[in-house]
Parts: structure tokens; sequence; C-alpha cells
């Protein structure tokens, strides 16, 4: 099987996963970590384009386990995260850890949160050494294991 179907896979049954935990997957640190994990792969190279806030925005917006949580609302966090990012992406990426690390609390949240980025980075066919790096980054800020999702 190819690199790419494996992935492809692996991003299905992620996204399974998630929608079987759901119901579990409603407090406020994880809906903000979901938000500043997506922009984090989405400005991964350093740059966002308009196209490409646009399809994460939509991917949030039809995301059925974010489906927990205003729509408006989710856009909002994640555009001020990207907004934070494209200022100093450095100085933005250290903030934007820090967001994520609020879901280490509850393991479910921390892992449903690495699992979004995989989605996410993935979502347009390519899950790059970029994505692949600052996803890996958010698994030490959450304490899990990057091999553990195949990073």
């Amino acid at each position: 099987m190819a690199l790419w179907d494996r992935f492809k896979e692996s991003a299905s049954q992620m996204q399974t996963q998630l929608v079987a935990k759901k119901n579990d997957l409603k407090s406020g640190a994880f809906r903000d970590a979901s938000m500043a994990m997506c922009a984090l792969v989405a400005a991964a190279d350093g740059s966002v384009d308009p196209s490409e806030r646009q399809r994460v925005a939509q991917l949030i917006g039809t995301n059925e386990v974010l489906q927990n949580f205003p729509a408006d609302d989710l856009r909002r966090r994640f555009e001020a995260n990207l907004d934070k990012l494209t200022a100093d992406f450095a100085f933005g990426k250290v903030g934007i850890l820090q967001e994520i690390a609020k879901a280490k609390k509850k393991p479910a949240e921390a892992r449903a949160v690495v699992q979004i980025g995989i989605v996410i980075g993935g979502a347009d066919g390519d899950f790059d050494k970029d994505e692949r790096a600052v996803v890996r980054e958010a698994c030490y800020a959450l304490d899990l294991p990057p091999h553990e999702f195949d990073l």
C-alpha cells in the first residue's frame, strides 16, 4: 500500500475515532486547543495564503466533532490564532502551543486535539513535513508521545 493510501486510511480512522468520542469533547479547553491546533497546522510553513485560510475554516465548520460548538465562535477563535501566527510566527507559536497544552488535563481531549491536527493537515492531500513537525511539537506540549500518532 502506498504511503499516501496508508495516511488517508489513518486519517479516516482518526476521524471515526473522533466522532465516536464527540460527546466527551465539549469543554472549553478542547475547543480552544482545537482551534489553536487548526491555526498552527494552517500556518505550519510560516505563512497562510487566503485559500488555505478559507479551506481550513470550511473544514472546521463541517467537522462533525466540532459541531458541539457554534461555528461562528470557532471561526473567530481560529482567525484570532492565525492573526497571532501571521504577526510573528515564532512568538505566536509559543502562545499557540500554550493554548494547545491546556487540553493535556484530559488525555482523551489531548489525543483528540492531535487527531484534529492530523485530519486538518491531510485534508488537502498532503500532510507535509512542516505540518507533521508542528503536530509533533503539539504532542510534546500535550505530554503525548508522537510515535503514538506515527509522527
